[in-house]
């Protein structure tokens, strides 16, 4: 993937992500609003670690060894937004005509094509170890 591409679209999940922490975290009404309706009162807590995951995950995207994680936090946190739209809020919520919904899943696309960039270092990675778990099995005479 051309780097310039690649830097674009983690610079998009980034801002995305970013634009929604001043109000998380200053305690916007929206923001209160949103989190009471799928926790309750533990409203404060949800909210503001999740924007403290949303943070860790935009500065992770920016670190070069670990852009996967990042991009893996990317994924699971916007995959949980969606099915709190489709369960609980509802696609439209505050007559914004969907633009949350419609954010978290550009992000969480955006998300999932940047895991798979990086996706064939873990499966590289991950053979290695099978092979050398096989190796020790095979030198321990456990077969």
């Amino acid at each position: 993937m051309n780097r310039n591409l690649l830097f674009a679209l983690k610079l998009i999940v980034a801002i995305i992500m970013l634009q929604t922490l001043f109000y998380k975290f200053k305690g916007a009404e929206e923001s209160i609003d949103l989190f009471t309706r799928l926790v309750g009162e533990n409203e404060a807590f949800v909210r503001i670690g999740t924007g403290v995951l949303e943070l860790i995950a935009s500065i992770l995207l920016f670190i070069p060894k670990k852009i996967g994680l990042g991009a893996l936090l990317t994924v699971g946190l916007m995959g949980s937004v969606i099915l709190s739209h489709l369960t609980i809020i509802g696609i439209i919520h505050n007559n914004d005509g969907g633009l949350l919904f419609g954010s978290a899943i550009l992000t969480f696309t955006l998300g999932f094509i940047l895991r798979k960039k990086k996706i064939t270092f873990y499966r590289r990675e991950a053979l290695t170890i099978r092979v050398y778990i096989l190796q020790q099995l095979l030198l321990s005479n456990h077969f």
